[in-house]
């Protein structure tokens, strides 16, 4: 009987602390790494968007030592941009809780896509890359990194 009243009493201690611990971090901002370790994104808060750029590049120069480039880019003007510090994340704007909708580019392709990210937890970022108005995407997970 002392015991069942000590875990009532226990349970009862609890539940205020599990309602105040947060479902999600709810502030993206900061440094992420993608899923395969080579590229880090710097995300930040830009006007009433979130905004990202590219921050670190596990092989960040080409064949000949040189930085890599954004060589790909459609615009001729644009092809000799560094990759690091180039936006990668453009005018996310807020569409639900701890999600953000606008447009990624892919400096592998050279297009910018319709894109959305949700903050799963503290350390987890969902990032989607989509086609068609939004009906086909190609889904990644970054980690919160230093």
């Amino acid at each position: 009987m002392l015991g069942r009243l000590f875990s009532i009493a226990m349970l009862a201690a609890a539940l205020p602390l599990a309602w105040t611990v947060p479902a999600h971090a709810g502030d993206p901002s900061g440094v992420w790494i993608n899923e395969i370790g080579d590229t880090k994104v710097r995300l930040s808060r830009c006007g009433g968007a979130l905004c990202g750029t590219v921050a670190w590049l596990g092989d960040a120069r080409d064949a000949s030592g040189r930085p890599k480039t954004d060589r790909r880019n459609p615009d001729a003007d644009k092809r000799q941009r560094p990759l690091i510090g180039l936006p990668v994340l453009l005018d996310m704007r807020p569409s639900g809780e701890d999600r953000w909708s606008g447009r990624i580019y892919n400096a592998d392709d050279g297009k910018t896509y319709v894109s959305r990210v949700t903050l799963a937890s503290a350390t987890s970022l969902k990032v989607q890359g989509c086609v068609l108005g939004g009906l086909l995407c190609k889904s990644m997970t970054w980690t919160r990194t230093n």
